[in-house]
């Protein structure tokens, strides 16, 4: 069984139903279990930090990440940036290497500067030694014919972009043709990690901890040259 966790926050709804999209699309592939992990301000501690430990549970165990927040002000949602930060704890010990990573994010605007959440989110799944998959549809939205029904209608693929009308519900934007894409990019996403997945036995996720990577460099380039990771 292939397990996705799609990992999100949402300041109106809007982002939301993009991840129950991504859900539906990556459900409907045989041998995946997809789930929606939402963060909300009932994990941020006295501290001012992000906690839950049945979600970080739930990504350890999980063969691929969907990263998902709202663009605001030209960035990702902050209560999203307070979820990335925790992400120091499995750095230390590349315990997510090698797993599949994908994002997706949302703005009332057509362009919202919604590319800059997109790459903070594959910044941190680089920094997690993770597997980046990006949208895989042709480009809609860009012909005198297009329509908002279009997939992929604001061309975008490092990861999936969504346009939600500011006065418009959870039940009405984002737009038709984004939802279409986001049940597309569920099973892109689902089908690449059980693709994935089918080599994993044979090639594990080799992981070196901060300590002990520092432990090497300590050591000199013939301590490296040692291990075959």
């Amino acid at each position: 069984m292939v397990k996705v966790a799609i990992v999100f926050s949402s300041g109106h709804g809007h982002t939301r139903t993009i991840a129950t999209h991504i859900l539906a699309g990556a459900s409907a592939v045989d041998g995946v279990r997809a789930e929606l992990h939402e963060i909300v301000p009932a994990h941020i501690g006295p501290d001012g930090r992000w906690h839950d430990q049945t979600i970080i549970d739930a990504l350890d165990e999980a063969d691929a990440i969907v990263f998902g927040a709202p663009t605001y002000m030209g960035s990702a949602h902050g209560l999203f940036k307070l979820f990335l930060e925790y992400g120091f704890s499995p750095w230390l010990g590349q315990s997510w290497k090698d797993k599949v990573a994908a994002g997706f994010t949302n703005s009332a605007s057509r362009a919202g500067d919604k590319l800059i959440a997109l790459e903070q989110m594959a910044v941190f799944a680089a920094q997690m030694a993770m597997i980046w998959v990006g949208v895989g549809d042709q480009p809609g939205g860009n012909h005198v014919a297009s329509k908002y029904t279009d997939v992929n209608v604001n061309g975008s693929w490092l990861g999936l972009s969504a346009q939600s009308f500011g006065d418009g519900t959870p039940e009405t934007a984002p737009h038709p043709g984004d939802r279409l894409t986001a049940e597309r990019f569920g099973r892109r996403i689902a089908r690449t990690t059980a693709r994935w997945m089918m080599g994993n036995a044979a090639y594990p996720a080799q992981r070196v901890s901060e300590e002990e990577s520092r432990r090497r460099n300590i050591a000199g380039m013939d301590e490296w040259q040692r291990f075959d990771d």
